[in-house]
């Protein structure tokens, strides 16, 4: 089914087997708790919402319960599309913020804080696809909160790296709920020592009990504006009360047969479509792999300029979805390509801290799921007695009222986090994600290259070396890449730099479904990650 051997780097690693269902996640026992769910009867949409929030707990790291989520969800033989991503309060306005000195948002800060998503989103998926009662799809999550677990390798050493620059950064009274919270012993805990938090397993519980009404319009509502209030912060009970996911039309493009699915702006999931776009148009031979990244880095830094010019909350958008895919622009853009490294302009169509996991059951259903706090922990602001660490999301908008991405209030903003979906002839192929910031849709371009273009099984497409643009012409790569092809591509002007920091080349995961009704799983090598199945 799958040839790798004349890829220049084959994948020492096989994927998983298995039939009747499977969870590919980036911790062990997330993977198991999902597994648990759908041998209590749940389906892959209960399994995916019992999988996020105990991350929350399992792997605060780069995800919490005030953080952000996106699902695509394949159900009964339908894609559906839920965008859980919270805008800015009503009270955050530029001119407010301008009037103190910013030029730009602080990372760590109420000014950074967002209206969180993610309770909301576990329960909308429980409530419009699930088996189970979400009392019984967060059990799992509190328990662990309240009785601990050992902290795997990578998470600790997250955690280490996170704790050093907040106690470099985070000298207010503001933060001090972080450090009681995820630093009670005045350090983060290290691999294999126990965590547990009372407070997260209270929290949860309450989420559970209440279908996140609670959270929104309840008793850790009211702790959240409290704390807001108290601290000089933004979030005012109607932001809280007033919000809601909300179910979005997926996007594709068709890409040598398969097609192609991410969700629509303001998350950056369209910069994979359209750099797919350019790239259909050419024909890769076995052995041009050097070509085959040339071609890869220059549509993908094209399609970035567009992204970050134009992306958006859908609703303030300056250019229509369908033209930035259109065939017409993708065969403009693909022109611009040539023999040596460019520096990318965005085009005009109209002239001429993140986790992210996958879950199917035996009934064919799957989900594509993905969830963040940004930048590891988020802001660094811990909503007291409650364990909830909040997102700074808003650190992507920008000032300028000249900008697109401009911050508004109740307007949300770009987003990183984005889960894909594969399709074939109308069926279903699978979930798969690569989690780490402005590497998402670099990390997605890759695995769909490497699955379909160079024909590589999904543990093998997750394994094979990546490289990340990070401005103009500059370039770094895993230390894996061969000497030839890192001398072939500086030889057409791209600024190369090996880095041995692995966490650079973001996570992912695939489970994907042969004709068989069989689940073959990938998983990343660069985390904690593991795939339960049976």
């Amino acid at each position: 089914m799958f040839d790798s051997l004349n890829f220049p780097y084959p994948s020492k690693r096989v994927p998983i087997y298995a039939k009747k269902g499977m969870i590919a996640t980036s911790n062990p026992l997330a993977s198991q708790i999902g597994v648990d769910i759908l041998k209590k009867g749940g389906n892959a949409v209960d399994a995916a919402v019992a999988v996020a929030a105990s991350l929350t707990v399992l792997e605060p790291t780069s995800n919490g319960i005030g953080g952000d989520a996106f699902a695509i969800v394949y159900k009964d033989g339908k894609i559906y599309g839920l965008n859980a991503s919270g805008y800015a309060p009503r009270n955050l306005t530029v001119e407010k913020l301008k009037s103190k000195g910013y030029e730009k948002i602080p990372a760590h800060s109420w000014e950074s804080v967002t209206v969180p998503g993610a309770p909301a989103a576990w329960a909308t998926l429980s409530k419009e696809f699930g088996e189970l009662p979400l009392e019984a799809l967060l059990e799992p999550a509190i328990d662990y909160a309240n009785e601990g677990f050992p902290v795997s390798p990578v998470t600790a050493k997250s955690w280490k790296n996170a704790f050093n620059l907040y106690k470099k950064e985070l000298k207010e009274e503001i933060s001090k709920a972080w450090f009681d919270v995820f630093a009670p012993e005045g350090r983060a805990p290290g691999v294999g020592e126990i965590w547990s938090s009372k407070l997260h397993a209270q929290t949860l519980e309450s989420i559970a009990e209440s279908s996140a009404n609670s959270f929104y319009n309840g008793k850790l509502a009211e702790k959240i504006v409290e704390f807001s209030n108290k601290t000089g912060g933004y979030i005012s009970k109607e932001d809280l009360e007033d919000y809601e996911p909300i179910w979005v039309e997926p996007l594709s493009v068709n890409y040598r047969g398969y097609d192609v699915w991410e969700l629509p702006p303001n998350g950056q999931g369209i910069i994979v479509l359209m750099a797919l776009n350019i790239l259909k148009e050419f024909h890769f031979q076995c052995k041009e792999y050097s070509e085959s990244y040339h071609k890869q880095i220059e549509a993908l830094k094209l399609a970035f300029a567009d992204g970050l010019k134009y992306i958006t909350d859908i609703n303030n958008m300056k250019v229509k979805i369908e033209d930035l895919l259109s065939e017409e622009y993708g065969n403009k853009r693909r022109k611009l390509i040539g023999k040596e490294a460019l520096l990318p302009e965005a085009g005009d169509p109209y002239s001429g801290g993140t986790v992210y996991f996958a879950t199917a059951d035996e009934y064919g259903n799957m989900v594509s799921y993905i969830q963040s706090n940004y930048m590891g922990f988020g802001s660094g602001i811990v909503i007291p007695d409650t364990g909830i660490s909040l997102q700074n999301r808003g650190v992507s908008f920008s000032l300028n009222e000249e900008d697109n991405n401009c911050l508004k209030p109740l307007k949300r903003p770009y987003h990183t986090i984005i889960p894909g979906f594969l399709t074939k002839d109308g069926n279903a192929i699978g979930p798969f994600g690569v989690m780490g910031g402005y590497m998402q849709p670099q990390g997605h371009l890759q695995f769909l290259m490497n699955f379909i273009d160079f024909n590589l099984n999904p543990q093998a497409a997750l394994d094979a070396p990546r490289w990340q643009w990070i401005k103009e012409k500059e370039i770094i790569v895993e230390k894996a890449f061969p000497t030839y092809i890192l001398e072939t591509l500086e030889n057409k002007g791209h600024k190369i730099k090996v880095s041995l920091n692995s966490s650079e080349f973001g996570r992912g995961q695939f489970i994907y479904r042969n004709d068989e009704g069989v689940l073959i799983g990938g998983t990343e090598p660069r985390a904690d990650s593991n795939i339960a199945c049976f």
